[in-house]
């Protein structure tokens, strides 16, 4: 469901004068859903510091997942971006159609479950897009990994909020105690670097965990197939303090040892020791095996 499709641009005039965000949540009577992964983050100076770090210009395309009241969408739309919002809570719907009213012909809002968006559609035809949004933390590593594997060259700049946790996850160096799967299937598809820290208290409700805003740049084509990638990391790390050489048989069986060797990997090394570049040959070389049918 679709309301409020954003007439033809034109370039934005001066922010109009809105109540406070806090006063109109309250006006609305809505209250975050722990449900939904919701936490309102109301705070403008914060949701401006995040629109900042997307370094957009007026005009571009924004994707935005889970806006809520719509705060981080208020300091997206006064740098004059054309913004479309993927929101499943009904309950929002009214509010950010006030908000796309006051811009007018800035804001498209999709009323849809952010798992089943056909998100190229919403980016230009042969052009790419940003995707901002403070994620709900539910599903916040499912839509990650999709997006990385669906869209490649399609996206200019991720600027996305995760649960300080799985940020750091993200970001982990090879023989960090953090460094895992979605670290080397994140970093074998785009550059990461933390924005910053926000403590649980920037929050309504507050959640019971900090969190921290990843920006992700140079998207491109992961050095190998995410599909591949995800399917050795998940056998690598399923067992973290084992050797490569046993947690890689259901992936490479008997020649485990040999494949390891030939990549110039110790087979005694533990996946946490391993490359993304590493990891990336791996997964070719499981794709090479899987398709001529060893």
């Amino acid at each position: 469901m679709t309301q409020n499709t954003a007439p033809p641009y034109s370039p934005p005039s001066p922010s109009p004068d809105l109540p406070p965000l806090r006063e109109v949540v309250r006006s609305h009577g809505l209250d975050a859903r722990k449900a939904l992964g919701q936490h309102f983050l109301l705070d403008m100076n914060i949701t401006r510091k995040i629109a900042r770090l997307a370094t957009l210009d007026a005009g571009d395309t924004v994707i935005e997942v889970g806006p809520g009241p719509g705060g981080l969408t208020r300091a997206l739309l006064e740098i004059g971006a054309r913004v479309t919002v993927i929101e499943r809570d009904q309950r929002c719907l009214d509010l950010l159609a006030e908000l796309g009213a006051a811009y007018e012909g800035q804001l498209t809002i999709r009323n849809e479950d952010a798992l089943r968006t056909d998100y190229a559609a919403l980016l230009p035809a042969n052009g790419t897009g940003h995707l901002i949004s403070n994620l709900p933390y539910n599903i916040s590593t499912q839509l990650l990994t999709g997006w990385l594997s669906a869209h490649q060259g399609r996206w200019q700049r991720m600027t996305l909020m995760f649960q300080k946790e799985v940020a750091d996850r993200i970001l982990a160096p090879p023989g960090d105690k953090t460094y895992g799967r979605l670290s080397v299937l994140s970093q074998s598809a785009a550059g990461v670097r933390r924005g910053f820290d926000l403590p649980a208290r920037a929050f309504t409700p507050p959640p019971k965990v900090a969190s921290s805003v990843v920006v992700f740049d140079q998207i491109t084509t992961p050095l190998a197939p995410l599909g591949t990638l995800e399917a050795v990391t998940r056998a690598a790390f399923s067992q973290r303090r084992k050797m490569l050489r046993t947690t890689l048989k259901p992936v490479f069986g008997t020649q485990t040892q040999a494949v390891l060797t030939a990549a110039g990997i110790d087979p005694a090394t533990r996946a946490e020791q391993v490359s993304v570049a590493q990891f990336s040959g791996l997964a070719h070389v499981a794709r090479d095996r899987a398709s001529a049918g060893n």
